[in-house]
């Protein structure tokens, strides 16, 4: 393998592939499968459907985007799903990274709006495989059941094409801009980028979750 990619393939504090719970998931997954694609694939569908999509979830801490601990959550928004598939990628052989952009969600819900105070989201990430000799995107954000809901068309893997959030819902109306790529191929999560971003576009309260109300809801 090409040295410039072992880096690619090594555990980083948050990227942690060495996490005994990220190697045996990884393996679970994977058991059987030797063509790298195909192992990619498995990855992908489990992140996408079984780590729910939350938008709400703590960014204030390393530990908050960690692999083993979003893997133990169960849940997680973007960055948190896209690292925790990097680093399954990284503990499945797979050479894996991080690439990031600034989105506007033309669907996003109103609470979220509210909580944001904009539908643009400065600080979007995905996973970055690098399977038969290139890079391929995969976006494994919003869960199918979320999907279903809300009528958002789910972004499928086929190992070979860019899988993205897709422009338009299942009736048409837009719903994913991509505004700016914020740059791609990252070993490692630019933590200090992220949250300088969000702040300085949203402000620092998105780093933890808005307060409920006594019902439970959040406001």
């Amino acid at each position: 393998m090409d040295p410039q990619m072992e880096k690619y393939l090594k555990p980083t504090p948050v990227i942690d592939c060495d996490h005994p719970a990220i190697r045996e998931k990884a393996s679970a997954l994977t058991e059987g499968q030797e063509n790298a694609t195909e192992r990619a694939k498995r990855l992908f569908y489990f992140v996408r459907d079984r780590i729910k999509y939350n938008i709400y979830v703590s960014k204030s801490s390393a530990e908050n985007f960690r692999a083993s601990n979003t893997l133990a959550r169960g849940e997680g928004y973007c960055v948190q799903k896209s690292v925790l598939l990097v680093a399954l990628a990284r503990a499945a052989g797979v050479p894996a990274g991080l690439g990031f952009a600034r989105i506007r969600n033309c669907l996003l819900p109103e609470k979220a709006v509210r909580w944001l105070g904009t539908d643009i989201l400065p600080f979007h990430g995905y996973a970055e495989l690098y399977l038969d000799g290139k890079w391929v995107k995969a976006t494994p954000s919003f869960d199918t059941e979320m999907c279903e809901k809300v009528r958002i068309v789910p972004v499928e893997f086929d190992g070979r094409s860019h899988a993205m959030l897709h422009s338009h819902n299942r009736d048409g109306k837009l719903h994913i801009e991509y505004l700016k790529h914020l740059g791609e191929h990252y070993d490692d999560l630019p933590l200090q980028m992220l949250w300088d971003t969000l702040i300085t576009h949203v402000g620092r309260h998105v780093l933890e979750p808005p307060p409920k109300t006594e019902a439970g809801s959040e406001k």
